[in-house]
Parts: C-alpha cells; sequence; structure tokens
C-alpha cells in the first residue's frame, strides 16, 4: 500500500477520535455518591437503567441572581447541577411561561420561567449528562388546577386562532432549544390540566385543537422526545378514567401518562399504582409521577409562610425529617418500578427552592421583587389580581427542598443514587409518634407509658415515654379544652395532645370507623334520590374537619343534589342535649341545607346551614333539645342543592350529641 495512502488513513483516523474526544468532554464526568452514613436507604429491585430521576429546578437561575450559593456534600460550592447528578439525578424539569412580566418589564417571580430560562437550564444540565423535561404551562404565570388563564397575548383569539398560536409558540421554543444544543428528553403539554388549559374549558378545545397541536410541533422538532399530558389529584380515580378516555376519543398523540402525587394531600401509594396501571393497560401508555416532593422540617427559613406548617391538617405519613423526606422518595420509587404497570419514572418538585436569605422579611422581599425569586411579585397582580394579587412574597416549599437554608445539600439527595445500591445502617429512633386522645368531661386523664418510635427504616417500635409532670398537672377536666404535654422518649421528644370534651352519644360521628367496609356506614341512614353521583365515606384528611375521614357527595348534574343522612339514637334518657354538624363545599347554586332534630319523625329542631368554597367549615349548632326518654329521636342533616354549572359537591363530618349545660351529668 502506498505510504502516503496509509500516513492518509491514519491522520483521518486520530482526526476522527480527537473531534469525538472534544464532543465527549462537554459532558463533564460525575463520581455518583455510593454511601452515606446518615440515612438508611433500602435497595429496590429492578429499577431500569434509563428510568427517570428527575428534579424540577425551574428557580434556580432567580435563586442564583439573588445570591443564592449551593455547596456539596463536601461544603465546596459548586455548581447546583453537578451536585444533582452526583446524586443519580438524570433529568432536570423546567416549567416554560409565555411571557411573565408585565408591561414594564418586571417579572412576575417564580423564577420569571420564560424561555430564555430553560435555555440557561437546559445547557447547564445537559453538561453534566442530565436531559431536560421541558414544561410547557401554556400561560404567563402559574398554571394548576385552580388556574389556568391564558397567556395575554392569546386572550381574545377564538380557538382556532388560539391553536395555531400555541403550535407557533411550542415549535419555535424547541427550536431554540435544539439551536443551543439542548438535550430534550419529553416534553408536557399544559401543567396538571383538569378539565382547563390556556383559558379553555371544554375538551373538544383542550385535547383537539390545543394539545394535538403542541404535539405536532413537538414531533417536528424533537422527533424522539416523549410526549407528556399532566393530571393531579390521582386520588379521586373516576376523574383519571374520564381523562384518559377524552385523549383517546380525540386521538391525541402522546406517550406519557403523568401524574403529581404528593402524599400529604393525594391519598394512597397504591391508590396511585392501581390508577396510573389501569390507565397504562388500558391505552398502552407509559405513566410516571411528574411532580411530589416532602418537608425535611417544620420550620420555615424566609419568613414567608409555607404550604406544610405546623397547623396544616394533612396526612403525615413520615416525619417531618431528611430520614422522613428519603422514606417518602423510596416507597414511590418502589411504587412506580414494582407496583406500577409501565411506570418509567418520578420527578421531585423544586428541591433546590430555598431561602435567598435569613435576615428579614423586608431584605428578602427586595430580593424576591427585583429578581422573581419568590412563588410571585407584586408585579403578577395585573395578570393574576386574585391570588399573586393579594398574596405575593417568598417561596412556601423552602422546608421541602433537598438542601438547607445555607445551600448544603441535605444527605436525602443521595437517595436518588442510593436506592439502587441499597444502604443499609443501624436501625434507630428517627421521630415519635405524636399521640391524640379524647378524654370526657370530669374524667381522670391518664398518659400511656410507651409510644411509638418511627424508626430510620419506617418500621415502628414501641418505646418507654416520661411525660413533664409538671404540664399534665395543669390539665383541667372540668372543661372543654386542649393541652399539648410533652415527654422524652429513646432521647427524642414525644407530644401527647390532650383533648377534653363533652362525651359525644353518637355513634362514629366523624365516620372514622371502618363498619365492614362499606360505603355508607351502619351507624348511619341515608335517604336520597337516584340521580346524586357520588355518595360514600372518603379517606381524605385534608378535606376532612375531624380526623381523616368525612361523609362526600358530588354529582355533576344540575338539580340533582339532594340527600338525608341521619342517625337514629336508641337508650337515650329524658333530659336536654346539643346537636352540632360541619359542612364545607361549594357549587351550590341555590341551596337548602339544615341539621335537624326528628321526634317520632317529625322535624321538631333545625339549623340553617349552606356551602361556599373549598375548607370553609359551616357548623350548625341545636342546643338545648328536650327529650322525653320516650320518643324515638333522629339526628341529621338535610342536603338540597340546585348547582351552579353543574351538580354541587361537598364533605359532610363531626357530627356531635351531647349533654346541654342544664344536662350536663
Amino acid at each position: 500500500m502506498n505510504r502516503r495512502y496509509v500516513l492518509m488513513i491514519i491522520t483521518i483516523y486520530l482526526l476522527f477520535f480527537c473531534f469525538s474526544g472534544c464532543a465527549a468532554i462537554k459532558k463533564e464526568k460525575i463520581d455518583l455518591v455510593t454511601s452515606s452514613d446518615n440515612i438508611y436507604v433500602r435497595r429496590i429491585e429492578n429499577i431500569p437503567e434509563d428510568f427517570i430521576m428527575a428534579m424540577d429546578t425551574s428557580c434556580v437561575i432567580a435563586l442564583e441572581n439573588s445570591g443564592v450559593k449551593y455547596f456539596d456534600f463536601q461544603g465546596n460550592e459548586t455548581d447546583v447541577y453537578a451536585i444533582l447528578a452526583q446524586s443519580g439525578i438524570n433529568y432536570i424539569r423546567v416549567r416554560i411561561w409565555n411571557n411573565p412580566y408585565d408591561e414594564a418589564g418586571n417579572g412576575y417571580g417564580g423564577g420569571n420561567c420564560d424561555i430564555d430560562n430553560a435555555i440557561k437550564i437546559g445547557k447547564r444540565a445537559n453538561k453534566y449528562g442530565m436531559k431536560l423535561i421541558v414544561n410547557f404551562h401554556y400561560s404567563d404565570f402559574w398554571a394548576d388546577p385552580g388556574k389556568q388563564q391564558a397567556p395575554k397575548a392569546w386572550e381574545n383569539m377564538n380557538i382556532e386562532e388560539k391553536a395555531q398560536a400555541l403550535y407557533s409558540y411550542t415549535k419555535d421554543c424547541l427550536i431554540k432549544l435544539k439551536q443551543a444544543g439542548v438535550d430534550v428528553g419529553m416534553v408536557q403539554l399544559g401543567n396538571e390540566t383538569n378539565s382547563a388549559m390556556a383559558g379553555e374549558t371544554i375538551w373538544i378545545n383542550i385535547i383537539y385543537h390545543l394539545m394535538s397541536n403542541g404535539a405536532k410541533a413537538v414531533r417536528e422538532v424533537f422527533p424522539k422526545a416523549l410526549i407528556a399530558v399532566h393530571f393531579t389529584n390521582p386520588e379521586i380515580i373516576s376523574n383519571y378514567q374520564t381523562y384518559a378516555k377524552k385523549l383517546e376519543y380525540y386521538n391525541l398523540d402522546y406517550d406519557v401518562f403523568a401524574s403529581s402525587y404528593y402524599p400529604f394531600w393525594h391519598g394512597s401509594l397504591d391508590n396511585l399504582s392501581l390508577t396510573l396501571s389501569e390507565i397504562a393497560t388500558t391505552y398502552n401508555k407509559k405513566v410516571m409521577v411528574m411532580e411530589t416532593s416532602y418537608p425535611y422540617t417544620i420550620e420555615d427559613s424566609d419568613f414567608s409562610s409555607n404550604t406544610i406548617s405546623k397547623a396544616s391538617i394533612v396526612t403525615k405519613n413520615y416525619p417531618y425529617s431528611i430520614q422522613g423526606q428519603t422514606n417518602a422518595i423510596i416507597d414511590l420509587i418502589d411504587t412506580i418500578v414494582n407496583k406500577t404497570v409501565n411506570g418509567i419514572g418520578i420527578c421531585y418538585w423544586e428541591g433546590t427552592w430555598i431561602s435567598v436569605g435569613r435576615k428579614s422579611y423586608q431584605t428578602n422581599s427586595e430580593l424576591w421583587e427585583k429578581y422573581g425569586s419568590g412563588w410571585a411579585s407584586s408585579f403578577a397582580s395585573s395578570y393574576d389580581p386574585y391570588d399573586a394579587g393579594q398574596y405575593y412574597g417568598g417561596c412556601a416549599v423552602d422546608n421541602q427542598a433537598m438542601f438547607d437554608a445555607a445551600g448544603k445539600p441535605l444527605e436525602s439527595l443521595k437517595v436518588f443514587q442510593l436506592v439502587k445500591i441499597g444502604n443499609e445502617i443501624e436501625i434507630i429512633a428517627d421521630n415519635i409518634e405524636d399521640i391524640y386522645l379524647n378524654f370526657d368531661l370530669y374524667s381522670t386523664v391518664i398518659l400511656p407509658d410507651k409510644v411509638l418510635a418511627i424508626m430510620n427504616d419506617n418500621s415502628k417500635k414501641e418505646v418507654d415515654v416520661l411525660w413533664q409532670s409538671e404540664q399534665l398537672n395543669l390539665v383541667d377536666s372540668s372543661k372543654p379544652g386542649k393541652y399539648t404535654i410533652e415527654g422524652i422518649a429513646d432521647g427524642l421528644k414525644a407530644s401527647c395532645h390532650v383533648f377534653i370534651v363533652k362525651r359525644n352519644l353518637l355513634s362514629n360521628p366523624s365516620f372514622e370507623e371502618d363498619e365492614h367496609g362499606t360505603k355508607i356506614p351502619d351507624s348511619w341512614q341515608l335517604i336520597h334520590n337516584n340521580r346524586i353521583d357520588e355518595l360514600y365515606v372518603e379517606d381524605k384528611v385534608s378535606d376532612s374537619s375531624d380526623g381523616h375521614k368525612h361523609f362526600h357527595f358530588w354529582s355533576k348534574t344540575l338539580d340533582s343534589v339532594e340527600f338525608s343522612l341521619q342517625q337514629n339514637i336508641s337508650h337515650l334518657e329524658k333530659g336536654f342535649y346539643d346537636y352540632s354538624i360541619s359542612i364545607m363545599g361549594g357549587d351550590g347554586g341555590n341551596t337548602n341545607i339544615y341539621a335537624y332534630v326528628k321526634i317520632n319523625g317529625e322535624v321538631k329542631y333545625s339549623a340553617p346551614l349552606n356551602i361556599t368554597v373549598y375548607n370553609s367549615w359551616q357548623e350548625a349548632t341545636i342546643q338545648n333539645i328536650e327529650y322525653d326518654g320516650v320518643s324515638t329521636i333522629e339526628v341529621g342533616i338535610y342536603v338540597k342543592c340546585f348547582g351552579a354549572n353543574n351538580g354541587a359537591w361537598g364533605k359532610i363530618d363531626n357530627a356531635r350529641l351531647t349533654f346541654s349545660e342544664q344536662g350536663e351529668k
């Protein structure tokens, strides 16, 4: 062979590998974490190599502009995306708002998440080998089930014009990302689009006109990217079935049916896997959890109140601790990997959103306003006057981040990598489960000598407790009241919440008891027409007035809500009694709702009630009910709602029948 020819071949060969090497070094090598001395992580079997371990980091640029710094596990200031990649994160999610600025160019906040912000984040994520999930809200600010406002530029468009605008906007944004070299792995068409998107509220417009045009743009620019749709409230299975049916009916081109899942709001993991698996099986789609998070502390760090606080009435399946946050993620990953059909991943929501400072509210407020690093600035009021216009401020999830207020990563961040290999350390107590005890008036208050310790592997163990006697001595059982007695158990703080109450003479008054697994408790009688869609006991603490459960009603058709829920009281002594019951709900329209007491089948006492808005509980109290000790007596609630736009909905809870002051014994 000619020597010159051989040298040319060798030169080309070397140049090829040189350029290949240059391309390769654009992605920096990351050494993954392999252990932790502080968190217990059980190994989850069967995790696929391509399983999505994502994190939403939409606010990072705004936070860094506000002075936030991030550090690695050794305490060195480091690019936050390097830390995430090191911890096992392989996808970064970023939301995109069309135009999150007012006419003067002031940002609305929440990261001021426009396409330029997404490009910056995408390039940094790709540098460390992480792909991008593009989350189009198709709004100028937050889109969620309560808000799906059209962008300002689309407000006066008809549906055909809006569909074309959405197509052009989606394609333009994706082209910009592609030209910037961003590796887009998934594109999300809307955010938590429960029955609305971009100002549209009927499915033919949402899916056939809007989503389909978004999907078309994705296929044209990033044909290999997965297309996702995103909903929330998986605990309401019937709604998810409806969404999936509508997507199928309008023949939307998509790959992933995604759900939010916040364990303090959205029901059990078993219910989540059942709901998503049914959709995956029926419609041959991939499924994933697109948003989740859990608090590592109950404390606030930025002088702006948090979504989950000491006052929050939510389901607390895990301690508010670093280990509790870790276990919440472990259980969710296990559920999606091993219990859910076609489960492809999870995404932790805004684990990098921490405080911009810890000096004062005023100092932080100036940063939130200038850089958009709070959830909303005052400038957002022109676009969102009823929410941001009244409640703008800082971060509401800094206690659910995976970095502390100083920017140091929590050990829980390592879970995304360690869950693949396991990290078993000594089993020790992580937290003590709170105790809640009710005592009747004038009874002796006796506290238990053992409590349940929640161990770092999420098991529970009985341990001895020593209560503070001086606090116990302050409890006055002669009148209703609430007390908290603190103690020490296994070196950890224990709390017993004592309630002195009048003795409730009703059976299953707050629907907490599981009576043979029936939807309608045996102790209550339900009288209703056949047109109402849903009547049952619901297990959802965030929607309950007392305990975890309540009686739920809903109907989609106007003038279909009418029922009575009552309890017959036998062996009641002669005397005077008080009766009360609570209700909340909405979309009532014209209503006729009242609590009642029947004597010998006739309503002798009643008190009016109403439903207004979510979580606004109304209580009716009927006092000094005179009973002869012989007649039949029934207490209950009557509900009739014409409905507004469709059938009404509501929750009933916390029924009480007690001796009145003149009947108290």
